[in-house]
């Protein structure tokens, strides 16, 4: 589904607005508003999935500075800096969003993956919370971008937080999963399972950077405790995801 219509959904509803990044459509004027607002922006496509082809936009004191995996360029008018980002998406729709400073655990960024799942009586659980820990120097912290799957506590803990602020926190992203799929389900039904990807930024605010129909776990099965990926995979079955 489009990130964009996802996007929308979750800022109708009050509660869910406030943990929404600022978010546009690729348009030249949406640009210019955003770096005007924002030192960092994330250029990202509407559909895909695993951190591909998303640029950070950074403003720098010669221009704006792009960064496409490893990959930086550098553009010193925004003029330039749009017809690059216009090519690269080549009429493909792309969103606009602020970028995020996340917070760090032994000085890597992470963000947060809250699995939301479906019981067999049509309830949704919020079954598993783990963290993408990012390597140095790539834009996306997926796995597939070189990233590492973390226990959440102790990667929270590690940044910083006390055990007794991790728990709490651990309470408020269940709690999220939850809104948010009920949420989704007041739009549109048939949805069995949801993965949020949540940003904790440097003053603890839970952000939500976009919201996957078909999340992948998979890393999870490489992880000594398994404890979670079996439960995760229990809810699956029961719908029908995994045989």
């Amino acid at each position: 589904m489009s990130k964009w219509t996802k996007t929308s959904w979750l800022m109708k509803q009050r509660n869910l607005r406030k943990h929404i990044p600022r978010t546009r459509l690729f348009q030249r004027d949406n640009l210019t508003a955003m770096l005007s607002d924002y030192s960092t922006v994330f250029f990202k496509p509407t559909t895909g999935s695993g951190g591909v082809n998303i640029i950070r936009v950074k403003k720098v004191h010669w221009g704006f500075q792009t960064q496409l995996k490893t990959v930086k360029s550098h553009y010193s008018t925004l003029n330039a800096l749009y017809n690059k980002l216009n090519r690269f998406a080549n009429k493909r729709s792309y969103l606009l969003q602020k970028g995020i400073q996340l917070a760090r655990t032994n000085g890597k960024p992470f963000d947060i993956r809250v699995m939301v799942q479906k019981t067999d009586k049509g309830e949704w659980r919020s079954t598993g919370i783990f963290t993408k820990i990012g390597t140095p120097g790539m834009v996306a912290t997926n796995y597939n971008q070189g990233g590492k799957i973390g226990f959440f506590t102790q990667t929270v803990t590690r940044s910083g937080y006390s055990l007794t602020k991790a728990k709490r926190l651990e309470t408020e992203l269940k709690q999220l999963g939850v809104k948010v799929a009920k949420n989704f389900d007041r739009h549109k039904r048939g949805f069995r399972e949801l993965g949020l990807d949540v940003a904790l930024d440097s003053k603890g605010k839970l952000w939500i950077l976009e919201v996957n129909t078909r999340p992948q776990f998979y890393p999870l099965k490489n992880m000594k405790d398994k404890t979670m990926y079996r439960r995760i995979v229990s809810y699956a079955k029961a719908y029908g995801r995994y045989k």
